[in-house]
């Protein structure tokens, strides 16, 4: 890849695939209802970078537990060795979508990894010039 930022963003399962989504990583633990794996368009379904079944059932995308979880989250984030695949994905790739199957576009795990990635992002592309 260039030395052109990588985009990570983020965007349901349910909406269609486009060329300009790049990379397509499916973040969910749980295939989304109603979708194809043909449909899906995926280059990977990275289930392990998913909340925890315990923490996603607590959860249970109830926006007034949501500061709670997005804490609890990006605890999980700090120990999960996947957290490294998304970064490697980063670095060979102009763009990575991360999918999600919620219908909050703003309260769900995705946008939580999306704030957990982008300072270490920042890092890895300052350590890729300096060498």
């Amino acid at each position: 890849m260039a030395d052109q930022p990588t985009q990570l963003v983020t965007k349901r399962i349910y909406d269609e695939p486009s060329d300009d989504d790049g990379c397509r990583v499916l973040v969910d633990r749980l295939w989304p209802r109603g979708v194809s794996k043909e449909s899906a368009g995926l280059d990977l379904w990275l289930k392990e970078i998913a909340p925890s079944p315990p923490l996603r059932t607590e959860f249970a995308h109830m926006q007034e537990r949501f500061a709670d979880f997005r804490k609890a989250y990006l605890a999980e984030l700090e120990q999960n060795p996947a957290v490294d695949t998304l970064l490697d994905l980063a670095g060979k790739h102009s763009r990575v979508t991360l999918l999600y199957a919620a219908r909050d576009a703003d309260v769900n795990h995705a946008r939580v990894l999306l704030e957990f990635l982008a300072p270490l992002l920042k890092r890895s592309r300052r350590g890729r010039k300096e060498h």
